[in-house]
C-alpha cells in the first residue's frame, strides 16, 4: 500500500510513438461511418474555437430574441 517514489505512472511505461487511430480495429464494413467520424474530429480539432465562438454567438442572439418576444407578449396582455 506504500507508494514508492521510484515508481513511475503506468502512463509513462507505455510507448505511443507509433500509436495509430482506432481505424486499426474498425472492422471494415463500418469503416464509411468511421471516416465521417474522423473528418468531424478533424474540423473539431482545425477550427473548434472559432466554431464554438460562432455557434455561442447564434444561440445567445436566439436566446434573447425569443426571451424580447415572450416579454411584449407579456406587456401587451
Amino acid at each position: 500500500m506504500s507508494a514508492r517514489p521510484a515508481d513511475d505512472d503506468p502512463e509513462e511505461a507505455v510507448d505511443t510513438e507509433n500509436v495509430g487511430g482506432l481505424e486499426e480495429i474498425v472492422p471494415p464494413r463500418l469503416m464509411p461511418i468511421w471516416r465521417r467520424i474522423q473528418l468531424i474530429q478533424d474540423f473539431r480539432s482545425a477550427y473548434g474555437r472559432t466554431y464554438v465562438k460562432f455557434a455561442e454567438a447564434i444561440i445567445a442572439l436566439v436566446l434573447t430574441g425569443g426571451y424580447l418576444y415572450w416579454l411584449s407578449l407579456y406587456l401587451a396582455a
